[in-house]
């Protein structure tokens, strides 16, 4: 490999499209029409670990008997550009999943990035968020954390270690000591609490759990966990299967997600 030598300006190679389509620029591709079913929310979303966060969500509202948390889902195929059509850009600027209207009210509000729709929809139905201002600040202080943390596993190990054309030493060592300090520090927090903000499971547990749950279960990135040595984080593992057998959590794992076109 060659030693790059970084341009005084750096220009964007137009023939170099990733799977992704990732484009140095903002804004919707093509024309759009998004489907919108009868129910009051309407989610868009593919079962990612952010998208996992919204599913596990409305499917844990209604086993908690919440008949208002009705939605229907549709499929994003993110590696096919969905993101970039007029319509989903329309909810979400960002050209991220997930997004969601909410038709329920006099006027139609839409919300994106994964963690504000967990907040939405938890004091929306007042459910799994506390109320007292010492538990609801230690709840935000973890889910303001995880917007934080998650890239670093996701974009940064994830990525150079998983979807890289080639491996490369030093972004994957960088990146998994990252990771490994991440997965020790939730293993530390979880050996002296049952669930991520306490005793009672929240919308920080939902947060976290696509991400951190499922990469110490080996269900991320191939063999990243025997990678990662997760099995020391026995504490994290624990929490991590204990959610996984929540019925809502299975559903949402199994989440039929409509077609778009």
């Amino acid at each position: 490999m060659s030693e790059y030598n970084i341009p005084k300006v750096w220009e964007w190679k137009q023939e170099e499209k990733n799977q992704f389509g990732n484009q140095p620029v903002a804004g919707s591709r093509f024309e759009q029409k998004l489907p919108v079913g009868d129910k009051p929310l309407q989610v868009y979303s593919l079962g990612t670990p952010n998208g996992m966060k919204v599913t596990i969500l409305l499917e844990e509202l209604r086993e908690a008997g919440v008949e208002d948390a009705q939605y229907d889902l549709y499929k994003i195929n993110i590696g096919e550009g969905d993101q970039f059509g007029s319509d989903f850009v329309k909810i979400n600027p960002n050209s991220k999943i997930p997004a969601m209207m909410d038709y329920s009210g006099e006027q139609p509000i839409r919300v994106f990035e994964s963690v504000s729709i967990l907040l939405y929809l938890a004091e929306k139905f007042g459910k799994f968020i506390p109320t007292t201002l010492a538990e609801r600040t230690e709840l935000m202080n973890w889910l303001f954390w995880q917007t934080g943390a998650a890239p670093f596993v996701g974009g940064g190990f994830g990525h150079f270690y998983h979807y890289a054309p080639f491996p490369q030493e030093y972004p994957i060592d960088r990146y998994t000591m990252e990771t490994k300090r991440q997965l020790d520090l939730l293993d530390k927090h979880l050996a002296e609490n049952a669930y991520i903000n306490g005793e009672e499971y929240t919308i920080a547990d939902m947060a976290l759990w696509p991400w951190y749950g499922r990469l110490v279960q080996g269900e991320l990135y191939g063999g990243a966990a025997e990678f990662l040595n997760a099995q020391e984080y026995t504490n994290l593992k624990a929490w991590a299967d204990k959610i996984a057998e929540r019925p809502a959590v299975k559903r949402a794992l199994e989440a039929d997600y409509k077609p778009i076109k």
